[in-house]
């Protein structure tokens, strides 16, 4: 993360309140974007049909979701405004609001690993599995030299092999198996396709040596050697509501963070949350949400037991302390990142430098999300809000022009009627229609 001085802040109060334009204009201004990325903010993300036939397969259509921005974030004493894409209503309001709260407590601290992924070689057909790892031992310098020859630009920036792991299955399905992992640091790509390149070169000299056949040879998504963490305090005044003080607050989220401990029941839906902020994040600027995903709830489980990814507790002075932890695989180089328009245009919002340092941001939203999650919960309950917002969205699936959804959504509110029935009904009432 990058210590740099910045006399903007992120607190943008009333950002919410401003028109479409408004907020366009504030973000612009923020990141300095130039016309032609501002552009790319106000048509549909800017990705064209041709652009699209180079990406995946089978291409008919584009299909579009809403991009917001989250205020409030201060991490490492480093202002941020954070893009987010999301169609559920209420995440990025949530993670505003808790990073806010984190705010009062001087923010989130991070940090992350080195971005160092993991590649794993299948090994099978062995006669003798010591012996194949004692082989591959023997010949570990030859097999690092031979994976740093894969991609030498990578390598002058810093990056390449660091190191090889043995991992021996006597008893499988498929008879004994030797795994050999590939530590490779890949800088600021997400370093799926460098790991996998590598991994490739490497199979036919690992079946060399060995005198085993390499069957898979791809990346792990459990980056378990590339970690972010994210850690706040949150003053138990700024956590008070109008019927709750500020301690019974702190005592009702540690008592919904035990929950999600003990039960993989509740703490699925509890990490659910903490996606929600990540995945976010990860769409916006093009990386790989669903390997975040895999990695993230791999690691909550890695005890044996699927637990929360967060932990949350009151200390001696009676505030409330949040800690996360889990593998951030992403990048800010290679596939989409570079060749979707709004993806390179939210990074230029985000203004990360580099990919640990956007590791670090997502994490810091990861706990933020989950901290604007339990507390709902633990105070007015998660559809408050949520249901407001939700009101709005059936109202324009009921046909709700501009000017008539937020009347629509105040009366299927106010009546606790939050139904497309309903809301066709109330519509119908507004155009003088009747029944």
């Amino acid at each position: 993360m990058t210590g740099r001085a910045q006399k903007r802040s992120s607190r943008l109060s009333g950002f919410y309140q401003q028109t479409l334009a408004q907020r366009v204009a504030t973000v612009v201004d923020w990141a300095g974007l130039d016309e032609a990325e501002r552009a790319v903010l106000e048509s549909s993300g800017g990705l064209m049909l041709a652009q699209a036939e180079h990406m995946i397969e089978n291409v008919i259509g584009l299909y579009a979701l809403p991009l917001g921005i989250a205020t409030n974030f201060l991490i490492n004493g480093v202002d941020y405004l954070i893009p987010m894409v999301v169609e559920e209503p209420s995440v990025v309001a949530g993670v505003s609001y808790a990073a806010k709260l984190a705010r009062a407590g001087g923010g989130f601290s991070t940090s992350a690993d080195e971005p160092v992924m993991i590649g794993q070689m299948q090994v099978l057909d062995l006669a003798d599995l010591d012996e194949a790892a004692r082989r591959i031992e023997a010949e570990r310098e030859r097999l690092l030299a031979e994976a740093d020859c894969c991609d030498r630009t990578l390598v002058s920036l810093g990056g390449g092999a660091r190191g090889l792991e043995l991992r021996p299955f006597p008893q499988t399905p498929v008879g004994p198996m030797l795994i050999v992992h590939l530590l490779f640091d890949v800088r600021d790509a997400m370093g799926a396709n460098a790991i996998n390149t590598t991994c490739e070169r490497l199979a036919p000299l690992i079946e060399e040596i060995t005198g085993g056949r390499v069957n898979l040879r791809i990346l792990s998504n459990l980056a378990d050697r590339r970690k972010a963490t994210a850690s706040c305090i949150v003053p138990a005044e700024a956590l008070s509501t109008e019927t709750m003080s500020g301690a019974q607050v702190v005592r009702g989220i540690v008592e919904a963070a035990a929950f999600a401990q003990v039960d993989p029941y509740r703490a699925a839906t509890h990490n659910k949350g903490v996606m929600n902020g990540m995945d976010a994040v990860a769409i916006a600027t093009g990386n790989d949400w669903r390997a975040l995903e895999a990695g993230a709830h791999a690691w909550a489980a890695r005890g044996g037991r699927y637990t929360s990814l967060t932990e949350w507790w009151e200390d001696e002075a009676g505030n409330l302390r949040g800690r996360i932890e889990l593998p951030v695989a992403v990048g800010i180089v290679g596939g989409a990142t570079r060749v979707h328009p709004l993806a390179r245009v939210a990074l230029k919002i985000l203004g990360v430098r580099t990919a640990g340092e956007l590791a670090q941001v997502m994490a810091a939203v990861g706990l933020a999300q989950n901290l604007a999650a339990i507390r709902a919960l633990a105070t007015e309950g998660i559809q408050r809000g949520h249901m407001s917002l939700h009101a709005r969205q059936i109202a324009l699936a009921a046909g709700a022009t501009e000017a008539e959804v937020g009347e629509v959504a105040r009366r299927l509110v106010q009546e606790g009627q939050i139904t497309a029935a309903r809301a066709e009904q109330v519509l119908r009432e507004l155009r003088g229609q009747g029944r």
